[in-house]
């Protein structure tokens, strides 16, 4: 299997929280052509951006003025104008925004774009939190993820959102699913989960032997000051081992090349998926 050249880009809040959220959607993406840009001069083959990265992440508040930051997947603006980067430069684009399914239902949803434009689908976050500073129920309805993956021009692509990633069912329901690559576009900040940053993935990328792309912002977002969104995006392989990073505070595109025969390799040599015991794992299903 070749190698597959990705993308991931970090970036802090343009404009102010102050303003519309539809011009700030436009000073966002107005950031982020340039690195989109570039990514395609470099070759990239699947890029991705942070969650939501159209808007600040406005959980901290509950304020229903954020409701107008969300757009129709696919036929909104920001998935129509990235399905035109994605056939431009040939390069499968993951665009995270904030989705209107209908009015007065929204998702955190990021949508995926093949190298030729298309449109291939859409994953919404299936797990939504509800504490202090992370108001994300008022925000986001939960996604009834059937864990899609990808089939895209260049890997099988899995999107597992933020908090997500603290749920080891979900990568292992995308890597069953068939994903060698997962993306975890993400929102972080400093202090109580900082620690887990370098944790969790990492012990993914090897429970499930697969690469995985992590994505945060960085910088401060008044009013709200939850703490520093602290970049570090980076690329880690399946024996859990980080390749390639980013800086903890600069807007930046790091772009590198996976050895995806080390997908195969990993799970040729631990065999997890043969030892699995499915039918042991009923309490993990278990509603009560």
């Amino acid at each position: 299997m070749p190698k597959l050249r990705g993308g991931l880009i970090q970036m802090g809040l343009k404009g102010d929280t102050s303003e519309s959220p539809e011009a700030i959607r436009d000073k966002m993406i107005e950031a982020h052509l340039p690195l989109i840009d570039e990514a395609g001069k470099q070759g990239v083959q699947v890029l991705c951006m942070q969650e939501v990265f159209t808007q600040p992440y406005f959980c901290p508040s509950q304020d229903a003025k954020w409701y107008a930051a969300a757009e129709a997947i696919p036929d909104g603006p920001t998935t129509k104008l990235m399905q035109e980067y994605a056939k431009k430069h040939a390069m499968v684009i993951v665009v995270p925004i904030y989705e209107e399914a209908m009015p007065g239902v929204y998702y955190n949803t990021a949508a995926v774009i093949d190298a030729d434009g298309s449109y291939l689908g859409k994953y919404r976050k299936t797990h939504i939190p509800q504490v202090a500073g992370f108001w994300e129920k008022f925000f986001f309805k939960p996604g009834a993820s059937d864990w899609p993956v990808f089939n895209t021009a260049y890997c099988k692509l899995g999107v597992y959102i933020c908090y997500d990633r603290h749920f080891p069912e979900g990568w292992r329901a995308l890597a069953l699913n068939g994903a060698e690559y997962i993306v975890n576009p993400s929102a972080t900040v400093a202090g109580l989960s900082e620690y887990l940053w370098k944790l969790e993935q990492p012990a993914s990328a090897v429970a499930n032997g697969c690469y995985i792309g992590a994505i945060n912002r960085v910088g401060t977002e008044a009013p709200w000051n939850i703490g520093e969104f602290y970049g570090q995006s980076y690329f880690v392989n399946p024996r859990g081992q980080i390749e390639s990073e980013a800086s903890r505070d600069k807007d930046e595109l790091i772009v590198h090349d996976m050895d995806m025969d080390m997908v195969r390799e990993v799970r040729n040599l631990w065999q997890f998926y043969r030892d699995r015991r499915p039918d042991t794992y009923g309490p993990l299903t278990d509603l009560n």
